[in-house]
């Protein structure tokens, strides 16, 4: 099956998805930019992720994590 330009951006958003969520951590709007898309002529050049906006909870969520994860490369 041949990969599409878009797949590797696509496989980011995923394994991002599954590692927030691993974490607890929902973020409703993650998915590839759309105005990079639009931009971009759909040749993936330069694709930016969207992370979107979230409430405290969410912000606090990311947080912990990062830090739980930080403190487990020292």
């Amino acid at each position: 099956m041949p990969t599409s330009p878009e797949q590797p951006v696509q496989d980011v958003v995923s394994r991002l998805k599954a590692g927030l969520a691993s974490h607890g951590i929902t973020l409703p709007s993650l998915g590839v930019d759309a105005l990079t898309l639009a931009a971009s002529g759909g040749t993936f050049t330069h694709p930016l992720v969207e992370l979107g906006r979230c409430n405290l909870d969410t912000a606090q969520r990311l947080v912990v994590a990062l830090a739980v994860t930080r403190e487990g490369d020292r």
